[in-house]
């Protein structure tokens, strides 16, 4: 295979890292700031609900091994760890509970948990590293948090089949998007970028095999830590592929069956990709969402015991039905990825949030008989945000139609929506301090960046 090392070769890779080392926080819109805000409120939120968990109890056991000098914040724990294992643990928590954001543009990549995590850790190390006045800005931190989306998604995109092959995008393209983010933090140059691309993708992992298990959070920790490891290989001159994603054996053609490459650069210069980011109000896998939303306002317009209910009928996008297709859930962890379950539960409950995913809720005796009433059917027609549910009870049908799901970029949550979400989430802390956070987050431009983890009720 050839490929030219000189730097002064010109490739669609490097052209859009050059792009990216560009941007300074002038070109963001607007729009791209208040999704930054939202995000971090969000990511923050789910992380502290993840941080009590058994799962990351075993992570940090392992974690504390390694013996890396304590520098970076492990989120909710009053404690530290080195450098590259802190975003393991924090990656992991933010995603642990499928409630993390996900972006849908053309990928369905939660982006948050791996850049946030990334760069937590990494703002602390400069902080420790630079002169007292060149703190980690929040202007700073929101332009590298909307480049790494910009990293992610778009990579994602040259890859139309990646997806579809097994790969769990969180872990792939999270690492890519990771250590874009930390790179542009760090002020490396175009060419500095491009290895920072490269170093990543040659780590980029996670299978859709372990769905439904502690394996799936664990990919967004991995891929936070691997992204900043590949940005500070990058800084101190470690080299990679100036092709990483266009070449002929790139990021496109080995990780899918059909590669694109032309779309990492399409529309470059426009709207940030950010802009159009999606976040959850239900925690578990975002297709499930549609029909979740259409259970849900079923059981408003038709409130029934649900053992009356002869039948419950379902029409969704055909992923639905081969990405969560988990008949009987055992725990809650598999239960985020079941349409059985989803359905039953937000009828049963009115609600699909961290209560309706639990190991006891997996297997509560009203949830597993009404699963038991409950079919589907994939629709090609219809969009990955949309759902039709028919209700069969006493020789009535009632249906209802979600023609966007709840926190899609066609049916946002309000900022409200996302606040009360973010205090929802951090029972692990007082609501006083909660509600400090969310001021914070509001005036973020204006504020040092590690004002948010320098709060006790965080760190």
């Amino acid at each position: 295979m050839e490929q030219s090392l000189d730097t002064r070769a010109v490739t669609l890779t490097k052209t859009f890292c050059n792009h990216l080392a560009a941007t300074t926080y002038e070109d963001l819109t607007p729009a791209a700031v208040r999704e930054c805000k939202r995000g971090i409120l969000d990511w923050l939120g789910c992380a502290l609900a993840g941080s009590p968990h058994a799962e990351i109890e075993i992570t940090l056991e392992v974690l504390k091994l390694n013996g890396g000098r304590p520098v970076a914040t492990v989120i909710g724990r009053q404690m530290k760890l080195g450098l590259l294992e802190a975003p393991v643990a924090n990656g992991q928590m933010g995603h642990l509970l499928d409630y993390d954001d996900t972006h849908m543009g053309g990928v369905v990549l939660h982006a948050s948990s791996p850049i946030l995590a990334a760069l937590f850790a990494l703002s602390e190390h400069m902080d420790e590293t630079r002169p007292s006045e060149r703190k980690v800005s929040g202007r700073e931190f929101m332009l590298a948090y909307a480049t790494g989306f910009e990293a992610g998604v778009r990579v994602g995109r040259t890859a139309p089949g990646h997806h579809d092959g097994g790969w769990h995008l969180t872990g792939t393209l999270g690492t890519i998007a990771a250590g874009a983010a930390c790179a542009k933090l760090l002020g490396l140059t175009g060419q500095q970028m491009t290895y920072t691309l490269a170093i990543a993708a040659t780590q980029a992992a996670g299978m859709q095999q372990n769905r439904g298990t502690m394996c799936k959070s664990l990919h967004a920790g991995k891929a936070a830590s691997n992204g900043l490891l590949a940005a500070l290989l990058a800084s101190r001159g470690f080299d990679g592929s100036q092709e990483i994603v266009d070449g002929n054996k790139g990021f496109g053609r080995i990780y899918s069956n059909r590669c694109e490459p032309e779309r990492l650069v399409e529309g470059l210069g426009g709207p940030w990709v950010i802009e159009t980011n999606g976040h959850k109000p239900y925690a578990c896998g975002v297709l499930l969402h549609p029909l979740i939303d259409a259970m849900v306002e079923m059981k408003k317009r038709h409130p029934v015991d649900a053992a009356q209910i002869e039948a419950i009928e379902l029409r969704v996008h055909p992923l639905v039905l081969s990405i969560t297709g988990v008949s009987e859930p055992s725990t809650g962890l598999q239960s985020k990825f079941s349409w059985k379950h989803s359905a039953a539960v937000a009828y049963v409950d009115g609600n699909a949030g961290i209560p309706q995913y639990t190991d006891g809720k997996a297997v509560d005796p009203v949830v597993a008989a009404l699963r038991g009433k409950v079919t589907a059917a994939g629709d090609a027609s219809l969009g990955r945000d949309q759902a039709w549910a028919v209700m069969r009870v006493g020789g009535r049908t009632v249906e209802v139609h979600v023609p966007h799901a709840s926190g899609t970029a066609a049916n946002p949550m309000t900022d409200e929506g996302i606040r009360g979400k973010f205090l929802a989430n951090t029972g692990i802390i007082e609501p006083i301090e909660a509600k400090g956070i969310a001021a914070l987050v509001d005036r973020f431009e204006y504020e040092n960046a590690l004002r948010l983890l320098q709060r006790n009720s965080v760190s």
